[in-house]
């Protein structure tokens, strides 16, 4: 008895020594990362004062893959031939300009920022069709897949097994029998409802289908805080969507006790096509293991003889930066005239804010729309943490009324638009796989404007002198998910 509780003593002080070489080890790692010196602060804490609990939670929400690099997109080869291409560009780029108007090319910042930290390529030749809402943005996908002849690549955050999902899957079951390449990659958390009789039915079709980074235990700690939020449709090389639908019923029919789901998609023809179709060959690399010739998308593309400059920007913890983020405080800090954003969730970090109030300050028109109720009261609760702050600089605020919106984009000076999967919070900026189309086109710019105005007419303003006056428990409340808002 004696000898068991000595071995049952050694075992715990060497555990107990372990824990402890584990917790400094990780505490290095951190500093050595040099983040943010307030999140660097707030995780040494999270770990020191949490024993065990603050390691996993490390673990799972808290390394920096983008500076370990563990993620490969794209192969050498390509990389390397897709940033000789973008460095051409820039030299290029004021003659590939001279024909543009004024307030495109007071936007060429923006473009030499995309090329230098995305290699993002400025297309010239493009269409743009603005898709509003669940029920004309599927109606369009479907047409273009029953279309397809040669391929078809879908890449979504959450594909539901739902009468829609269905009508996608046995519609590209028809098209993988006929003969047509059909490449699937649905997250695995945003499509945790997939099931495996309705993945079984569709790689008996002859679809290729992966899910992107797939939680597994014990592979879940390092996976569950890194998901694919892109939105991608290609086919053929031809037609290409994006924005921040996803596949399910919800997003036709909307939600019980919020009303209509209201969204903004965009139907592309011309070179961003093979730009798009980029993004999704890589992710397709890292999925399924297949590699994909990218410069066989360009071969497809079709010339549609409008004159539209449109830049495909990707971002997450594979890129060297932030890239999404670093445009939208580029674009918001430069801004000259206005300011319009929609977003369903908004936690941004210190840059955005601040660029956002100074903007305010400075006397530019910043006007942003969110939910009035939201799908995630957590989320909604830290949005609205941020609303007094905003006012206070100037910002109008307007909160949508007739529904859920859940539309992402923003247009600047109404010359420069996004119009994609990112929200403007930390975990899309920092965290997730995004996409989104970046458009340089004064037509296109007083489209989405009208828009905007459009959804100005299904929102109430907030006013500063009544919103101060709000309930106590609200504000506590607010400021509570605040604290958590880059995990939701």
């Amino acid at each position: 008895m004696l000898l068991a509780g000595n071995i049952v003593s050694v075992l715990k002080n060497v555990f107990a020594v372990l824990y402890l070489i584990t917790v400094f080890s990780i505490c290095l790692m951190i500093v050595f990362e040099n983040r943010n010196p307030v999140k660097t602060l707030a995780w040494l804490l999270v770990i020191l004062l949490v024993p065990v609990a603050g390691l996993f939670i490390y673990i799972v929400f808290g390394r920096n893959y983008r500076k370990q690099k563990i993620f490969s997109r794209k192969s050498h080869e390509d990389s390397t031939r897709l940033e000789a291409s973008a460095k051409r560009q820039e030299v290029m780029l004021p003659l590939m300009l001279s024909e543009e108007s004024e307030t495109v090319r007071s936007k060429e910042h923006l473009m030499h920022l995309m090329l230098r930290n995305n290699n993002s390529l400025l297309t010239v030749d493009n269409r743009i069709e603005l898709l509003v809402n669940g029920s004309v943005t599927f109606a369009s996908m479907l047409d273009a897949i029953r279309s397809a002849k040669e391929f078809i690549h879908l890449e979504f955050y959450r594909i539901e097994p739902d009468n829609l999902g269905m009508q996608f899957s046995e519609l590209m079951k028809l098209k993988a029998r006929q003969g047509v390449k059909v490449r699937v990659i649905y997250d695995d958390v945003g499509s945790w409802n997939l099931r495996k009789p309705y993945l079984k039915e569709m790689r008996a079709a002859g679809v290729q289908i992966f899910p992107y980074m797939p939680v597994r235990f014990p592979g879940f700690s390092s996976r569950i805080n890194y998901r694919n939020h892109r939105k991608i449709l290609v086919v053929d090389g031809k037609v290409g969507f994006v924005g921040g639908l996803n596949i399910a019923d919800k997003y036709i029919r909307g939600l019980p006790g919020l009303g209509p789901w209201v969204d903004t998609h965009l139907r592309l023809e011309g070179e961003s096509v093979a730009a798009l179709d980029r993004v999704f060959i890589a992710d397709w690399d890292f999925a399924s293991r297949e590699e994909l010739n990218p410069a066989s998308a360009m071969e497809q593309v079709t010339r549609t003889g409008n004159r539209c400059l449109v830049q495909v920007a990707s971002s997450g913890p594979d890129t060297n930066w932030a890239t999404i983020m670093q445009v939208y405080f580029s674009a918001i800090s430069t801004a000259k005239s206005s300011i319009y954003l929609t977003s369903p969730y908004f936690s941004p970090d210190e840059s955005i804010l601040t660029a956002l109030k100074t903007a305010g300050l400075s006397g530019v028109d910043v006007r942003m729309i969110f939910p009035r109720s939201g799908d995630s009261i957590l989320a909604n609760w830290n949005t609205r943490s941020y609303i007094t702050e905003l006012l206070e600089a100037g910002v109008r605020i307007f909160l949508y009324e007739n529904g859920f919106i859940h539309s992402k984009y923003l247009l600047v000076d109404n010359v420069f638009s996004s119009v994609g999967s990112p929200n403007v919070d930390v975990r899309s900026f920092d965290l997730d796989f995004e996409v989104t189309a970046l458009i340089y086109d004064d037509n296109f710019g007083a489209r989405l404007g009208a828009l905007f105005a459009e959804d100005l007419k299904h929102c109430s303003e907030v006013i500063l002198s009544e919103w101060v006056n709000r309930k106590r428990t609200e504000r506590y409340k607010e400021s509570l998910a605040r604290i958590f808002g880059p995990l939701y």
